[in-house]
């Protein structure tokens, strides 16, 4: 991966808004999902989430910029070794159907049941288990006369999607996944946890000379019929009739929790928006977003009553003057 600042296509006094931007932007555009026949775009989806993961945290930035960290995150060493990503081809079917086509066999001792809580795993990067050490790089120089080997490599990381509803991002509800050797693991997701975002599962990969390799999941977030995400805000357009509008009421809009009685002022307009308190999604910095209810006003079409209700009444505003027509 080059400089994380480039990956991204930020300056590097880029602010916290500008780095979320810009990778909102590349992974949407890179996605896996959206490229399954350019190996190259996974590729760079990987690293631009690797450069997202060291820049939106503010202790890793700082450190990167004094020149503590490499790139991939690992300290910076006189002789240049450190963590290397170890691969792993995706597993399981259809993002939208969750984990289907991951089970494997399940034969032996049957189905196994696992509690993670992966709140402090998270780390929203492609990455691997370590790397051979230096190499044999040092063998036979001033140690005795002998070779001396590095330690075994781990075997290589295995990669799983995980579909999730938007409600369930939003009040990160716990999923229950299948890993390739048939068990079945409840994963706790990270507070701001998002479409993209990934967890690593340490040594819930393949197996090998040092130690099994770890399971990155990668979450996918399914998309919903009414909700849709707006940054840590929940939006949703709520249809109100024309005498809800112009009289005031008090209506039941659906949000990510569950039902919740909403009032109307008298007078509304359709586009008006109305915000409910801590009903969007949990931040990684704590707290929760909004839910912002856009007003729709639904008239009936070719009604005769509502016509004869409005026979000779003409509204005299210029309600499109601010257009300049």
């Amino acid at each position: 991966m080059a400089d994380p600042y480039s990956t991204l296509g930020v300056a590097r006094g880029a602010t916290e808004k500008d780095i979320k931007s810009a990778y909102r932007k590349l992974a949407k555009e890179l996605h896996p999902d959206r490229n399954s026949d350019n190996p190259k775009a996974a590729e760079r989806f990987s690293d631009v989430t690797k450069a997202y993961d060291l820049l939106s945290d503010k202790d890793k930035r700082a450190r990167f910029d004094r020149g503590e960290i490499d790139m991939n995150g690992d300290p910076t060493s006189p002789f240049g070794y450190g963590r290397g990503g170890s691969g792993g081809g995706f597993r399981g079917g259809d993002p939208r159907g969750g984990m289907g086509g991951m089970g494997g066999g399940m034969g032996g001792g049957g189905m196994h049941t696992e509690d993670v809580d992966l709140s402090d795993l998270f780390e929203g990067i492609f990455g691997g288990g370590r790397s051979s050490g230096m190499g044999g790089g040092m063998g036979g120089a001033g140690m005795g006369g002998g070779r001396r080997r590095g330690p075994a490599t781990k075997g290589a990381n295995v990669q799983y999607r995980l579909a999730v509803t938007l409600p369930d991002l939003a009040n990160l509800e716990t999923q229950r996944i299948t890993l390739a050797d048939g068990k079945t693991i409840d994963l706790k997701l990270p507070a701001g946890a998002e479409d993209g975002t990934q967890m690593r599962l340490s040594g819930k990969g393949e197996a090998g000379p040092g130690g099994h390799g770890d399971a990155i999941v990668t979450i996918v977030e399914k998309p919903h019929p009414i909700f849709r995400r707006d940054d840590d805000a929940v939006r949703i357009d709520l249809p109100v009739t024309l005498d809800e509008a112009v009289n005031g009421a008090k209506v039941k809009v659906p949000t990510v929790e569950g039902p919740v009685m909403l009032t109307i002022a008298p007078g509304s307009s359709s586009g008006r928006v109305l915000r409910l308190k801590g009903r969007g999604f949990t931040r990684k910095a704590g707290g929760r977003g909004d839910q912002l209810v856009t007003l729709v006003i639904d008239l009936p079409e070719n009604d005769p009553d509502l016509k004869a209700r409005l026979d000779g009444w003409q509204d005299s505003r210029s309600v499109r003057a601010k257009l300049g027509v």
